[in-house]
């Protein structure tokens, strides 16, 4: 099969003909119709998150079952699917109190003495957060996907198998917006705007967008954002202040980076709750001015939204399908998986919220 393979930090990916295995008992073999660029795909290619190499990458996906492994009841060949990288063991203290999202039970991987899910001939090749999605076949564990309903299209069904997920998750899951409150988002890309939009869901009052891209603020307002703010024309922190009359009940970081994280909690009010959603890089410390905790002011972080994805993901299908989830939005234009090294350079601009490669 075909596979994008990262062999060399900041490199372009190498378009190769790999091998994969055939499903153990607990496996699932899943053909990939489409598979988003995400912008963590280009933390792991650029280095901020160091991956063991060589890897496909890819973690953003939705599919068809080809094959199942002997024990696995939950799908058959056939069902559409989609992948998830939080997968989970089911057993854990993690997985037992409802926080399946950080699972890390390395039972969901194959053991070192087994053969290796995908190889180039004799050569291993390590697989991308238990899927990697950028080749025509994803060999997982039965626990990396959840089952939807076959009329939904595939471009936007893999949307939720990451960003969707992660943002909506990380508004009603890790922050659990009430209705009626204020909201801030920092950053309007695919992350962000689904935070956005699960705001919007979630019956906040008002939903305030920043970023320094006009043509994403504007993108923001068809997700639910109420008020905008460009944060290349002044201090985005005072803003928010002044909109707000002191400061917003829930604010969102969606870009992974010190300096927003420390605005996301300079623009809460008294009470209010700061969610970082983005990959701030390996090293990096935030600092934060301890008084302001006197005030009961939270900072907090999300893995994957804190998702129930076999939960979520059926019903962020039935949102879309009902016009309040914004998916088509969301795909700036589909791909080849030849074009791949493009969709992950069209991410460094900010200009772009998803490229989605076509397998079919």
């Amino acid at each position: 099969m075909k596979a994008a393979v990262l062999r060399e930090i900041n490199k372009p990916l190498e378009i190769e003909n790999i091998q994969h295995g055939d499903p153990a008992p607990r496996e699932v073999l899943v053909r990939t119709v489409a598979a988003g660029v995400c912008h963590s795909d280009l933390h792991f290619q650029n280095g901020s998150y160091p991956y063991p190499l060589p890897a496909v990458l890819g973690h953003e996906s939705a599919g068809v079952v080809e094959a199942v492994g002997s024990d696995v009841t939950y799908v058959k060949p056939g069902d559409h699917v989609i992948t998830c990288l939080s997968a989970f063991c089911g057993h854990c203290e993690h997985c037992l109190t409802g926080h399946m999202s950080l699972c890390q039970e390395p039972e969901l991987q194959r053991a070192p003495e087994q053969p290796p899910r995908l190889a180039n001939g004799d050569e291993a090749v390590w697989q991308f957060l238990n899927l990697s999605s950028f080749a025509e076949h994803m060999l997982v564990h039965e626990h990396a996907i959840a089952k939807i309903r076959p009329d939904m299209p595939m471009a936007q069904a893999a949307l939720i198998g990451c960003g969707v997920t992660t943002g909506v998750g990380a508004v009603i899951h890790t922050a659990k917006v009430e209705p009626g409150s204020t909201v801030a988002v920092i950053g309007c890309g695919g992350v962000g705007l689904s935070a956005i939009n699960g705001a919007a869901i979630a019956g906040a009052a008002r939903i305030i967008a920043v970023d320094m891209v006009p043509s994403k603020l504007e993108l923001a307002r068809k997700f639910g954002a109420t008020d905008v703010v460009n944060a290349g024309e002044g201090d985005p922190v005072q803003a928010v202040q002044e909109m707000t009359g002191g400061g917003v009940h829930y604010s969102f970081e969606a870009i992974g980076l010190k300096v927003t994280a420390e605005q996301a909690f300079k623009m809460l009010g008294r009470g209010g709750t700061a969610t970082v959603i983005g990959m701030i890089p390996v090293g990096t410390n935030i600092e934060l001015h301890g008084p302001e905790f006197l005030m009961e002011r939270k900072m907090q972080g999300s893995n994957m939204g804190s998702n129930r994805f076999r939960v979520d993901m059926p019903r962020f299908v039935e949102f879309y399908l009902q016009g309040r989830l914004h998916l088509d939005d969301l795909i700036s234009r589909k791909i080849k998986l030849e074009d791949v090294n493009d969709g992950l350079a069209a991410l460094e601009t900010g200009e772009v919220a998803r490229s989605v490669i076509m397998f079919d």
